[in-house]
C-alpha cells in the first residue's frame, strides 16, 4: 500500500461550519462554475474516497471505471479540478484542497501539480523546486 503524504499542507480541508465535507462555498463561490460535469463527477469521487485530511490514492483505471469516464475524460476532468485549484496531485496521489485564497505551495501551483513532466523539468533545471 502506497504511503499517503500530504501535498499542500497549507491547505488541508476541515470540515466547513455548516458541517458537511462538500464545503458549500464551492457553490456560493462560484467554484462549480469553473468545472464540467466530469470534473465535478471526479471531486464528488474524490472526496467520498479522501481520508481525514483529503487525502486518497486510487488509481487512474479504477476512478475511470467507477465514474463510466474513458481515460483521456478523467484526464482532462482532473486537469480542470488542478486548474481550478480544487486538488492536488501527484501520481497516484490525490489531495482535495480546503477552497481558502491560494496558497504559494509547490503542489499546489499549476506549475508543479502537473504530470510527471514537472519532475523532469525540475530535474533538468538543476533540482530547482517550483
Amino acid at each position: 500500500m502506497p504511503v499517503k503524504r500530504v501535498l499542500c499542507a497549507h491547505r488541508l480541508r476541515q470540515v466547513p461550519r455548516q458541517f458537511s465535507w462538500i464545503d458549500q462555498r464551492l457553490v456560493s463561490d462560484r467554484h462549480i462554475r469553473r468545472c464540467d460535469p466530469p470534473a465535478l463527477a471526479l471531486y464528488l469521487f474524490l472526496v467520498t474516497v479522501a481520508d481525514a485530511r483529503g487525502l486518497s490514492y486510487y488509481g487512474e483505471a479504477s476512478i475511470a471505471k467507477q465514474l463510466s469516464l474513458d481515460r483521456a475524460t478523467l484526464r482532462q476532468a482532473r486537469r480542470r479540478l488542478l486548474d481550478a485549484g480544487l486538488v492536488a496531485y501527484e501520481q497516484p496521489l490525490y489531495q482535495v484542497l480546503a477552497l481558502e485564497e491560494e496558497v504559494a505551495c509547490g503542489a499546489c501551483r499549476p506549475a508543479a501539480r502537473t504530470w510527471p513532466g514537472a519532475a523532469l523539468r525540475r530535474a533538468l533545471s538543476g533540482g530547482a523546486h517550483d
